[in-house]
């Protein structure tokens, strides 16, 4: 018998997130605001539905969040019918949300406080990981939380890995983010660039993807930028959201981060074409607008 585990949020990371969890055996209790959601899930992979965090959580060994902010979180976790305060002594808690990195840090005191283990466990690779169960998992927590994580959170992950004390993994998303930010709007600029020297474009990345410009966005990204499709991925919106919780902690920490911020404000003109929902690779319509301007 796998262990008796609570999954909270089942959107399109955290549905398939959970569904990994049940087919590895564990005995899966889901809650989901859109209720109709939870039931689906439950008519899929079996397991129960709860219609409230704590009555998911209560008897739960260890307890997942995958939702959608700090606030979402905190509603979720310490609120009125919130997980925390419903786990027993000694179950673990493990938010995948890409939050602040104080907010980690804030769950890891009320968690300590009641006995409770606590992991920050944002993720990476996007609805394609999380369905092939290829994500990239990065912790933050106490080496002794972490070992009982990990193998739960291996159901769906090709690398889980602890950086440091709670926090952690939250600013090691940030460093993903970033790198993510600059090389999308690099590959706009070469892409727009390459079509207005009459190149083909499909060609080009071809040659250079095989020497030093070589990334996983180039190889996974170019084409459906050069068909102007962005119906997809990762959402500027919930990119903005991750750049400003970048930005606000590096005015905290001192780091000079002059590309993320020039992109943050290019993906707001994004949002302003109407493309809040389109996938992050959407960096190339904004130029190609500006462009049809003159």
């Amino acid at each position: 018998m796998g262990e008796r585990v609570a999954f909270i949020g089942l959107g399109v990371m955290g549905a398939p997130m959970a569904g990994h969890l049940a087919r590895a055996g564990h005995r899966v209790s889901v809650f989901n605001r859109t209720a109709s959601k939870a039931a689906r899930w439950v008519e899929q992979h079996g397991g129960s539905a709860s219609p409230t965090p704590a009555g998911a959580a209560a008897e739960a060994a260890a307890v997942f969040v995958c939702v959608g902010n700090d606030d979402d979180v905190r509603a979720v976790t310490t609120g009125p019918d919130g997980a925390l305060p419903a786990m027993r002594s000694g179950a673990l808690l493990v938010d995948h949300t890409t939050t602040s990195a104080m907010l980690a840090r804030e769950l890891a005191a009320a968690a300590c406080a009641r006995d409770i283990g606590f992991v920050d466990a944002p993720v990476s690779g996007g609805q394609p990981g999380a369905e092939n169960g290829t994500l990239t998992v990065m912790c933050g927590g106490d080496p002794e939380d972490f070992a009982r994580a990990e193998p739960l959170v291996a159901c769906y992950a090709r690398l889980v890995k602890r950086l440091g004390p709670p926090g952690a993994g939250q600013l090691t998303k940030m460093v993903n983010q970033i790198c993510i930010a600059g090389l999308l709007e690099a590959l706009a600029e070469a892409l727009h660039f390459a079509r207005q020297a009459g190149l083909d474009a499909a060609a080009v990345v071809e040659v250079i993807s095989n020497g030093a410009a070589q990334s996983w966005q180039m190889e996974n990204r170019h084409r459906p930028m050069l068909e102007g499709r962005y119906d997809f991925g990762f959402a500027v919106d919930w990119m903005r959201k991750d750049l400003a919780i970048v930005l606000d902690e590096a005015r905290r920490n001192g780091a000079h981060l002059p590309v993320t911020a020039l992109v943050d404000q290019l993906y707001a003109e994004v949002q302003a074409l109407g493309g809040g929902r389109w996938d992050t690779s959407s960096l190339l319509a904004r130029l190609q607008a500006q462009s049809r301007k003159g």
